[in-house]
């Protein structure tokens, strides 16, 4: 598909709600994309004057920082979904952390078990992550945290009495 600004390859596809039942779609080449990124854009698609350069000068800085080893800028993850080497995880992590949380509800990786696994031992790994949250949230002063907490580890721990 061509970008509908130039004659290049599109490779970013944006969808614009205009209304509940308006939608706008744009299909643009990675160039054009950026520069329509940077746009201030008003509801009615005219850009808007007397902004500032704050919310511009924050994108483009987030677009053009890049990895140091292997030169992966950020707008190029987010137009390919594809992260290139294990330090763009601490390079974009301000970024990514929000991304992850709302994609997998998480932000570390916890794996699969065997399921043959004793639901015993599953318990026990279970009750041993909610303790060190636990501690954190003590540490953090966040009370209510660990009230939630405390409440669930009693209520796993009566189960695996039983």
């Amino acid at each position: 598909m061509k970008c509908q600004r130039c004659s290049k390859t599109a490779t970013l596809h944006i969808t614009e709600v205009l209304s509940e039942e308006q939608f706008e779609e744009l299909h643009l080449c990675e160039d054009c994309a950026q520069k329509y990124l940077l746009e201030p854009q008003s509801p009615n698609g005219s850009e808007v004057e007397g902004l500032g350069g704050g919310l511009e000068q924050e994108m483009s800085a987030l677009g053009q920082r890049e990895c140091p080893l292997c030169g992966l800028r950020f707008f190029e993850f987010r137009s390919t979904g594809r992260l290139g080497c294990p330090h763009d995880y601490e390079v974009f992590r301000d970024e990514l952390t929000p991304l992850l949380e709302n994609i997998h509800g998480e932000v570390r990786h916890t794996g699969k078990l065997p399921r043959r696994q004793p639901h015993a031992h599953q318990l026990r790994a279970e009750l041993g992550h909610l303790r060190r949250l636990l501690q954190q949230a003590v540490s953090r002063e966040n009370y209510e945290e660990a009230a939630r907490l405390r409440d669930k580890i009693r209520t796993l721990e009566d189960s695996e009495s039983r």
